[in-house]
C-alpha cells in the first residue's frame, strides 16, 4: 500500500485522481483500526479469506466516493457503507454513513413485498417487515442492528477532514433520529433547527403531532410522543403529512455545539 503523507489534497476530486494505490492508501484512513482487527480484514491488502472485501468506489474526476467494507465477500451487507461528495463551495458533505452488525438478524425493509427497493421507505414500503424491525429495537431505514461505534469514527473522520485542509463538514440525516444522534455528537444545523423545535413541540400533549398518535397504528403509539426511535417510525409513517427532508447539519472540528432542538426524553 502506498505511504500515506501528512496532508491530503483538499478535494475528494483531488483525491480521487489520484493513482490508485495512493488514492486507496487515503480513503483507508477513514477505517477504524476496529474494523479490520474484528473482522479479520488485512489492512495492507484489505483482503478476508483470500478475498479483497474493501471496495473504493472513487472514479477519476468525480466529486463523490463510496467506501464499501464486508466481512466477507458473500455477506449481502456491508459492516461499513460510506459515501461522501464534494460540494460546489469545495466542502465536504457526508450523504450516508451505515454500520451493520453482520451477525444481527436482518429486516427486509429495503425491499417491498413485489421486490422493489423501498429507498429507505420513500419509494414504497415493506410494512409487515417493518413491524418487525420496530419491535426489534430499530429505527427507520436500519435493516440490522448497528455497531454503535459512531462515538469512535467521529474523531477518525474528522481528522481525515482536518488532514484535507478544512475545518468544518456536513452531513444530511435522512431520518429524524439520524438528527438528534448527530446534535448528540456537537452537529449543528445549517438547515432544519426550527423545523426540528417544531417537531419536538408538535410531539408534546395537546399539540397537533400528539393528537395524531392513535393505538391503532403501529407506528404511531400514544407513548411515541417520548421516544426519539418511536417519533422516527411515527415520522417516517406520515404523521408530518410531509416527507422528513431538507436537513442538513455541519461539525466543526474538535468543537462540541450540544443539543439544539429539545429532544424527546428516551432512545
Amino acid at each position: 500500500m502506498a505511504i500515506v503523507t501528512d496532508s491530503f489534497p483538499y478535494s475528494l476530486r483531488e483525491i480521487s485522481s489520484l493513482p490508485e494505490a495512493e488514492r486507496n492508501a487515503i480513503y483507508s484512513t477513514l477505517i477504524a483500526p476496529w474494523v479490520y482487527e474484528q473482522f479479520g480484514i488485512d489492512p495492507a491488502t484489505g483482503e478476508a479469506n483470500g478475498h479483497r472485501v474493501i471496495q473504493f468506489r472513487a472514479i477519476a474526476g468525480s466529486r463523490a466516493v463510496e467506501i464499501i467494507v464486508r466481512r466477507d465477500i458473500h455477506d449481502r451487507d456491508p459492516v461499513l457503507y460510506l459515501h461522501m461528495t464534494d460540494t460546489f463551495n469545495n466542502q465536504i458533505l457526508v450523504l450516508l454513513v451505515v454500520v451493520n452488525d453482520p451477525d444481527a438478524p436482518r429486516f427486509n425493509t429495503d425491499f417491498d413485498q413485489h421486490g422493489n427497493r423501498t429507498v429507505f421507505g420513500t419509494a414504497s414500503r415493506n410494512i409487515p417487515a417493518e413491524i418487525r424491525a420496530m419491535e426489534a429495537g430499530l429505527a427507520p431505514g436500519q435493516v440490522r442492528r448497528g455497531l454503535r461505534v459512531f462515538s469512535q469514527m467521529v474523531p477518525i473522520f474528522e481528522q481525515f477532514i482536518q488532514r484535507m485542509g478544512h475545518d468544518i463538514f456536513l452531513i444530511e440525516p435522512l431520518a429524524y433520529h439520524n438528527a438528534i444522534v448527530f446534535e448528540r455528537y456537537g452537529f449543528s444545523y445549517v438547515r432544519g433547527l426550527q423545523e426540528m423545535k417544531r417537531i419536538h413541540e408538535g410531539f408534546q400533549p395537546g399539540n397537533d403531532l400528539h393528537h395524531r398518535l392513535a393505538s391503532e397504528n403501529p407506528f404511531r403509539q400514544p407513548d411515541a410522543w417520548r421516544s426519539v426511535r418511536k417519533r422516527s417510525w411515527a415520522i417516517h409513517d406520515g404523521i408530518l403529512g410531509y416527507p422528513f427532508t431538507g436537513f442538513q447539519m455541519y461539525k466543526r472540528i474538535g468543537r462540541h455545539a450540544g443539543v439544539q432542538s429539545f429532544p424527546a426524553y428516551d432512545w
